[in-house]
């Protein structure tokens, strides 16, 4: 049995081929980089479905939509839990594309998306949540991460792309684990999965 349906198989290998076209010109002076996916990888996000799956997870909130890459695996994981993906990206095109997407997977009624500044959205947001995907500007992820800790569900699970790869931003995502770590009830680990992503679990 394929891990999701051939119609959501059919919109991530679409959102694949266009992230293995742009590594040949990512490294570009002429490449504007808010034009690029930056995805979060195929392995990270069967790991993200898997860990939201398993998790039960059904109020699920993504900081960073980007093109939707990572939404229609978190989409894919709140179908299967019946749950429900809340959606936070600065870029009005990003969202429209990252809807398309969406729509063609079948999995557009699973995310609701809200455009703006993350901080000011998260603000106004209510909790709890029980899954966390964390995928901005690397300088927001701990004020994120001060906004989302009191939100979150018994049990909730904070993933955080980035942490070993790009390396220029190598200071932010230590500086996150660091706080992570010191929460004193968060247990985290470091996994070494496509850019490095931290996994927090909320103690129950």
């Amino acid at each position: 049995m394929p891990l999701v349906d051939p119609v959501i198989e059919r919109v991530l290998a679409e959102f694949e081929r266009r992230a293995e076209e742009e590594q040949r010109r990512i490294s570009s002076p002429d490449t504007n980089i808010d034009d690029l996916l930056l995805s979060v990888g195929r392995p990270a996000g069967i790991m993200l479905y898997l860990l939201a799956t398993g998790a039960h997870s059904k109020r699920i909130l993504e900081l960073g939509t980007s093109y939707g890459y990572s939404t229609v695996w978190l989409a894919a994981a709140a179908r299967a839990t019946g749950g429900k993906v809340l959606s936070l990206e600065l870029r009005d095109f990003k969202i429209e594309h990252a809807r398309q997407a969406l729509t063609r997977a079948g999995l557009s009624t699973r995310v609701e998306f809200h455009q703006g500044d993350c901080l000011e959205t998260l603000k106004a947001l209510p909790g709890p949540f029980d899954f966390v995907l964390l995928d901005v500007w690397k300088d927001l992820y701990l004020p994120c991460f001060e906004l989302v800790h009191p939100k979150l569900a018994p049990g909730a699970i904070i993933a955080a792309d980035n942490m070993l790869l790009p390396e220029i931003v190598r200071p932010q995502a230590e500086a996150y684990r660091k706080r992570v770590r010191a929460a004193g009830d968060l247990d985290s680990v470091l996994l070494d999965i496509g850019n490095g992503i931290e996994i927090s679990r909320k103690r129950s």
